[in-house]
């Protein structure tokens, strides 16, 4: 018998009936979370190819500049080894002449990647030739 404006159903046709209601209301809870979750990546994954492309620039710089400093150290030690060699072979006392301008020249390098880096002040040659520069740049002027 129907009461009211309900139909007479029987007890397995009205659950049936309520779990279909349920299923669709979380399938579509699902997936406008899905579609939330998508573009919540996709912006994300946005965001992460710009700063890999930004920071992707400032990593090579500094891998250059690291390259640059190890590279002039190494020249370095090898111009002084050549000269120890040199000199040694000209005055002929085979180990020392090469001690120490092999010492000499770990040194020069020691102190070449310190100005590189701006811990110690500059050397005389460099504040000449920009002294130098600027008088030249206020002539222009």
């Amino acid at each position: 018998m129907a009461k009211g404006d309900e139909p007479d159903m029987p007890q397995k046709d009205v659950e049936r009936y309520k779990d279909k209601q349920v299923s669709s209301l979380y399938s579509e809870d699902l997936e406008f979370r899905n579609r939330n979750l998508e573009l919540a990546l996709i912006g994300k994954k946005v965001l992460k190819k710009e700063k890999s492309e930004g920071g992707g620039k400032e990593q090579q710089k500094k891998m250059a500049y690291a390259v640059k400093l190890s590279s002039e150290f190494l020249a370095n030690i090898i111009v002084g080894a050549v000269l120890g060699f040199g000199f040694d072979k000209l005055v002929g006392s085979l180990p020392w002449g090469l001690v120490f301008f092999l010492f000499l020249g770990f040194v020069a390098g020691i102190l070449n990647i310190l100005r590189s880096m701006k811990y110690i002040a500059p050397s005389q040659l460099e504040r000449r030739s920009a002294l130098q520069q600027n008088k030249e740049d206020n002539k222009e002027v």
